[in-house]
């Protein structure tokens, strides 16, 4: 018998096999692993953007910053570089720290001043991407031999197929987000606080220290994934990852997680990650087929995942 609690993840594996799959019989040298290993190339900042993200709304929260932060994350590091002459590694722990930061401050909000995650993290949004505005209205181009070596450090893979930096960090953050919700005392706590915070507060979980945790870890992979998106973009620009904070949260329902918190998966979110890229890559493969359709995918795909939750998460079936 399949548990029932695990059924939203299964159909959500069971989905991207299926829609691979269905790739693979339409199109020659679809089935390969170097598409595979491309859907995380790809996606890889989204990754990183998306599990924060999971953290966020299993403890019963949401976070529309994560865009805003991404955009401000590569501005300040092409400034810093640029005009300023820093290393990479030097710009870089000074973005994660002030993300780190940024989280932590409106997380302190949301907790000490009893405000809507939504309305607290949409005046981080604008503040991050005013900031960044201000700093630099213009594309900032990044020339650093740093990010060279970056970008052509990587292993070849049998098929043609290359693992390169961006993937691996990818992946790291990923392994590490799993360790950190199943098998930490933290984690424990995040499931506790978005299964029921006053429940949570009587058994003893710091409710103000776990919500400023929350908010700060992922404003920390947000500012992350900002520096892995610079790798793509080889500049920082203020307009830059408008929505990808929209586009993590429908990785995040999809990948089985309740809105509303205390139920989910952070491989689930893995697998809603890579269901957009397929269906991206599907759109590719065609060429005839506008890239909209990816939107109107994911829309639908949506409404069928929470409608799905809403039939097989029984009330009080809050787990890991």
């Amino acid at each position: 018998m399949i548990n029932r609690k695990f059924l939203p993840l299964y159909v959500t594996c069971s989905l991207f096999l299926a829609l691979f799959l269905a790739g693979s019989v339409q199109f020659d040298n679809f089935f390969t692993l170097r598409v595979f290993v491309n859907l995380f190339t790809d996606n890889a900042f989204l990754i990183i953007a998306a599990v924060g993200m999971t953290f966020v709304i299993l403890s019963g929260g949401i976070d529309l910053s994560v865009g805003s932060v991404i955009a401000l994350t590569g501005v300040v590091v092409s400034v810093l570089l640029e005009n300023y002459q820093w290393h990479p590694l030097a710009a870089f722990a000074v973005v994660l720290v002030g993300g780190t930061v940024f989280g932590a401050a409106m997380g302190a909000i949301i907790h000490f001043y009893k405000l809507q995650p939504f309305i607290v993290t949409l005046a981080g949004m604008f503040f991050a991407r005013g900031l960044s505005t201000i700093i630099s209205e213009e594309s900032v181009p990044i020339t650093h031999e740093f990010y060279d070596d970056v970008s052509m450090f990587g292993f070849e893979l049998p098929g043609n197929a290359w693992l390169d930096a961006s993937t691996i960090i990818s992946i790291v953050v990923l392994v590490a987000a799993i360790i950190i919700a199943n098998y930490t005392r933290f984690g424990g706590r995040v499931y506790a606080l978005g299964g029921d915070a006053q429940s949570a507060g009587l058994m003893g979980v710091p409710i103000a220290r776990t919500t400023i945790s929350v908010y700060a870890f992922n404003s920390c992979l947000a500012a992350l994934a900002g520096i892995v998106f610079s790798f793509y973009t080889f500049s920082g620009y203020s307009l830059a990852a408008v929505g990808v904070e929209l586009d993590a949260i429908a990785a995040v329902v999809i990948g089985g997680t309740l809105l509303t918190g205390g139920y989910g998966y952070v491989v689930g979110t893995l697998f809603g990650v890579l269901i957009m890229g397929v269906v991206q890559t599907y759109i590719s493969f065609d060429g005839t087929l506008s890239s909209w359709w990816t939107k109107i995918v994911i829309g639908v795909l949506l409404f069928c995942f929470i409608a799905l939750q809403r039939i097989l998460v029984a009330p009080g079936a809050k787990t890991r």
